[in-house]
């Protein structure tokens, strides 16, 4: 059996990228999927200067499906369909149970004939619980949470918010290397 890839380690975007976008979200939030889609946007808008890492903190107590579907997006990610199965689950929160699941995992390309068994019996469930451990370890309690270059971003996530932080990040960096080279 090969070594499961954690979603730390499923990157959008150049991953030498000089500023790192880490959101922690939920599939059946609403503020998750807006952030969500306002980074997709930045990241066209910032090709090359900036990825992108989605990890899973699933609010389980007020949404059931979600810590399920995160599942999936790790097992989708397996086969390199991580992007294309989060794609998925943005776009269909009301749609989250475990055959839902499947259908969106071949909508996005997995092969994985044992998929349906995996996520029945919870395979994948650790490595959500991993990403929870650390999102707790950050101080996080709530979802949608931003991480820019390692700073939690306080206050309300919003494109502009986001994109200050962006432009502050290239900012200091682009300081750093002309120090550097003095």
């Amino acid at each position: 059996m090969l070594p499961v890839i954690p979603s730390k380690d499923m990157i959008n975007g150049d991953p030498a990228a000089k500023v790192r976008l880490v959101l922690f979200g939920d599939y059946e939030s609403q503020e998750t999927r807006t952030v969500s889609g306002e980074i997709k946007q930045l990241l066209e808008k910032y090709s090359g200067s900036i990825n992108f890492v989605f990890r899973h903190f699933p609010l389980t107590k007020i949404h059931q499906k979600a810590h399920k579907a995160a599942e999936a997006a790790i097992a989708a990610g397996q086969e390199g369909k991580f992007w294309q199965m989060h794609e998925q689950l943005i776009s269909h929160p009301q749609q989250l149970g475990t055959i839902s699941l499947k259908a969106h995992a071949r909508e996005a390309g997995v092969q994985n004939k044992n998929l349906l068994d995996q996520l029945v019996n919870g395979y994948y469930g650790w490595y959500v619980q991993d990403d929870i451990r650390e999102g707790l370890a950050l101080g996080i309690r709530d979802v949608p949470a931003l991480l820019v270059n390692g700073q939690l971003v306080k206050g309300k996530l919003g494109l502009h918010a986001i994109e200050k932080m962006i432009e502050q990040e290239l900012k200091n960096h682009s300081a750093k290397s002309v120090k550097k080279r003095a």
